[in-house]
Formats: structure tokens, sequence, C-alpha cells
């Protein structure tokens, strides 16, 4: 496996061979390499490239070697309509690395009905990684007619959202994932999601769209395991951070949020479905003028579980409701009371510190008839901005133990 140690060699070959268009070259026997400007690509911005890069990964995915690099040419902008890079591949590792910019069509009627713009599938070992600017060009969707239905749904689950919107960079059945360095800006919805991976690692991302945009999430991570998220930076118009039903073992760490709507474990239990999500830690990380902090969210009449999560060395800068675990998640306008609920538990909350808009800091509104059990809260410390109020928190139903708590738990209980 290449790892970022190796670059800096091989980077030096490898663009000294992308600047005078060479391809499939060998590098000591085991690494091939592929240039898409050697398949017909132009990178001029206009001219749709989408066959060009089709016809590059073809080869790459089907070259007899132990490691094929596609070089996405510096200095370059490449257009590409929703395409699909499938595997199994040959190679047992495949890189992409992305030195230029790629962008999406700018009119909708060049999108088709794809709910995708890049995709990469049924692909292990796969690497993509560079400087370069994914561009989903967003702006004439976010206001489109899709938008008013779509506040009447779940923005974070599988839902008409996700045909009706296009997300930026899709991972589907891809294990041992690497995913580095990369700009993803202005999707048209989500801009990076997994689905089905089994190990994989995201950090280094910068992840941007307008506050106004709609559900812009940007990391969402579905059906998941053994996932890495660190040293990120993202500002969205929703999540930062979502991660949805079927996923443990994630680790998300030192990621910069904001603006957005924090990190959220769910929405779960949506339509009465029987959803889970455990061992989830967020770790060291901030909120900058976020709607929310660090939030779990599961519908009524569901059931399943969320347990053992965590959320420790976490800084408040100006956010909105900064703990939250809300068992009546309704972003409809009415929603009927059901009686089961999703179970959560074990869920513990250390060093959370920093400023709040709002005045209820910390929010435990758990079921009626399924109590949360084992909350921990300890050493939080959350203030009002300018010490305009005095925070308070708000527990239903909720059972734990708080120490050293700032504002005061006295509502958890025993």
């Amino acid at each position: 496996m290449i790892h970022i140690m190796d670059f800096s060699i091989l980077i030096c070959l490898i663009l000294s061979m992308a600047s005078s268009g060479s391809s499939n070259v060998a590098l000591n026997g085991r690494t091939t390499t592929f240039n898409v400007l050697d398949f017909g690509a132009i990178g001029d911005g206009v001219t749709d490239d989408s066959q060009a890069f089709l016809k590059a990964w073809n080869a790459v995915c089907t070259a007899r070697t132990t490691s094929a690099m596609l070089i996405i040419q510096r200095k370059k902008t490449f257009l590409l309509s929703p395409t699909v890079f499938s595997g199994p591949c040959k190679p047992p590792q495949i890189h992409v690395l992305v030195l230029g910019d790629i962008t999406a069509p700018k009119t909708r009627s060049a999108w088709g009905r794809s709910s995708y713009w890049l995709i990469f599938q049924y692909i292990d070992g796969f690497i993509i990684n560079g400087k370069g600017t994914l561009d989903g060009q967003g702006s004439s969707w976010w206001p489109s007619l899709y938008y008013k239905q779509e506040l009447l749904n779940d923005t974070n689950s599988y839902d008409m959202d996700d045909v009706a919107r296009p997300i930026a960079l899709g991972f589907s059945f891809c294990n041992n994932l690497q995913i580095y360095g990369l700009n993803v800006i202005n999707s048209p919805s989500k801009h990076v999601k997994l689905f089905r991976c089994n190990g994989a690692i995201l950090s280094n991302l910068n992840i941007k769209a307008p506050k106004e945009s709609p559900n812009t999430d940007g990391i969402v991570i579905g059906e998941c395991s053994q996932i890495q998220v660190h040293d990120n930076n993202i500002g969205t118009g929703d999540d930062c951070v979502a991660i949805l039903k079927g996923s443990s073992n994630i680790n998300i760490s030192r990621v910069a949020c904001g603006p957005g709507h924090g990190i959220s474990i769910g929405s779960l239990g949506m339509n009465g479905a029987y959803d889970t999500v455990e061992e989830i830690h967020v770790q060291d990380c901030s909120f900058t003028g976020t709607q929310n902090g660090i939030r779990i969210k599961t519908w009524q009449g569901g059931s399943g579980y969320a347990r053992k999560i965590s959320f420790q060395g976490i800084t408040l800068n100006a956010a909105e409701n900064p703990i939250i675990i809300d068992q009546y998640y309704c972003p409809q306008l009415h929603c009927p009371n059901k009686t089961s609920a999703v179970k959560v538990s074990d869920i513990s909350y250390a060093g959370v510190q920093g400023t709040s808009m709002t005045k209820t800091a910390i929010n435990l509104r758990c079921s009626q008839s399924m109590a949360c059990t084992n909350i921990e809260l300890k050493r939080i410390n959350i203030t009002s901005v300018g010490q305009k109020f005095v925070t308070s928190s708000f527990c239903l139903n909720a059972h734990g133990r708080a120490s050293r708590s700032i504002p005061n738990l006295r509502c958890l209980m025993k």
C-alpha cells in the first residue's frame, strides 16, 4: 500500500510524467500510471470529458499490475457529467491523484435523473487524494422545487432528497478506502457519502457550501464500519458529519465544523424502522456558529439502539443547541405520538466547553416510554456568548450521572 510518507518521491516522478503527457509507465515494476489527457480529456472546463475519464478508468481498472494510478492533470479544469466508476478492478490498489480541478454541469438539464455526480463503487484498496477542487455547482439546485418537499422529509435518511438533488461524491461497497486532501465544494446535496464501506480514512478534506444551502451535509456515513474521520474543515448548510443507521466503530477527531448543523447521529427509526448505531466516538472537535453542536436524533415509533457513544474534548464557539438528545425528531409539520422508540444508552460527554447562543445548552429529550440510560456528563462548562444570560439544562426521562457541570444537571435522574 502507498502511504502518505511515500508520496514525496513518488509524486515528483508522477508530476514529471504528467507534464510530458506520458502514461502507462511502471514505477519500480509495481505502479502503473495513466493520465486522463492521453484518453482524450481536454480540461478546458467547457468540453464534457466524461467519456475520456471512463476510458482512462477502464484502463486503470483492468491493468495487470499490483498498483495503478490515474492522474488528473494539474492546471486543468475538467467538466464531468454524472459518472459511475465501477469495480471490481484487477489491481489490488487503485489510486486517483487529483491535481487539477473537476467541475459539474452548471445547468440541471445536463444531470438527467442521477442520484450522484461522481460515484466509486465495488473497489477495494482505493485511494483518492490531491489538492484539486471538485465543484458540484449546486447553486442551481438549492432553490429547486424539491426543496419545499424535502423540508417535510428526514434530510439524513434514504429518502427522496437523495434522488431529487444529486450527492457530489459517493463511495459504495469500497473496503480499505482512503480519501484525503481534496476540496469538495457546492454540492447540490450531500458532499461526500459512504455507504456499506468497511475500513476507510477521510482526512484533511476541505468541504464548503454556503450556510443557506439546504441539506448540503459535509460527510455522511451509512451502514459502514471501521471508519476514521480526522483533521477535516467542514462548513455547509447541514450536518458537518452525519452517522446513519447500521454504522459502528466510527471515530471522528479534530474536525472544525461551521457553519452547519453540527455532528449528528441519526436520524434513526424513521417510519417504524429498526435501526442501530454503536461505538461512535467524537473527540477534539470544534463548532463555530453552528445551529447544533453534538446531537443524537431518533423518530418516535422506531426501534433498535444507539449505544456506546462518546463525545470528548469539544469546543463551542457561539454554537446553538450545544448538546442534544432528541427522541422526538420531526422535521415535518406534524408527527403522531408513538410509544415505541430507539433505545439510547451508554452515552458519555467529557470536556465540553465554550459558548452557547441558546439558553438551553443541554437538552436531553428522551422517550417517555423508553428511558435514556447510563448517560454520563463530566467537566462540562457551557456559558452564554458575552455572559448575556445563564445557560440551563432540560431533561426528560434521562438517567445517568453528572459531575462538574455548567449548567447544572439536577434534572438528570439516577
